[in-house]
């Protein structure tokens, strides 16, 4: 039988195969495209990581370890202005030991122990901060007993109308109220400086 000899196809037909396929891939191409312009993505390979779009990610909260905010006992359910004019909100003590100190501009006996308070009440501003309540006097001679005693940098709210004073049955200077970090009263009455500054060691070693 007579072979037939093998013919060489023309180049130029590989090259219009050729060309149609990335004429075929390219319409498919475009088939994918939405109609906002932009081409879905590809599908994830297993094992890599997933393709980003440019937008940030909203990062998952964390705990940030903080212990929960302190209940507010009702003998620390109180408001008022400082003699600086500025809002005082008693809550904002809730979970430390507070001490309260109700002392008049005249009085004497409140002198001796404004120097004490001056002293002691940075110290422990954090731990037990000392508050003082102003009444049985006028606004100016009060202010003028702040400057005189340094007393500027301790929370001094002003009781003119002794609401505060009514509230905490105190009626005379100087008194010293001592609530404790659950909202119990544990002293009502006077306290001269060593005792007062006994006292406030104690509660914020306690």
């Amino acid at each position: 039988m007579p072979s037939w000899p093998t013919r060489r196809r023309p180049s130029g037909v590989g090259a219009v195969r050729r060309a149609g396929t990335a004429a075929a891939l390219a319409a498919a191409l475009l088939g994918t495209v939405s109609c906002t312009g932009t081409a879905n993505p590809p599908a994830a390979v297993a094992g890599t990581a997933p393709a980003t779009t440019g937008a940030a990610s909203t990062p998952t909260p964390t705990a940030t370890g903080s212990p929960p905010p302190a209940q507010v006992p009702d003998v620390l359910r109180f408001t008022g202005t400082t003699l600086g004019g500025a809002a005082f909100d008693a809550a904002q003590l809730a979970g430390r030991p507070v001490v309260l100190w109700f002392w008049a501009p005249w009085c004497a006996t409140c002198a001796s122990q404004a120097w004490t308070v001056a002293e002691i009440a940075p110290r422990y501003r954090d731990t037990v901060p000392i508050v003082g309540v102003a009444g049985l006097g006028e606004r100016k001679a009060m202010n003028e007993f702040v400057t005189e005693f340094d007393l500027a940098g301790t929370p001094q709210i002003e009781d003119s109308r002794g609401a505060l004073w009514k509230r905490f049955k105190v009626t005379e200077q100087s008194i010293f109220v001592i609530i404790d970090r659950n909202g119990a009263v544990v002293h009502k009455g006077f306290l001269d400086g060593e005792a007062l500054s006994a006292r406030v060691a104690a509660l914020a070693g306690a």
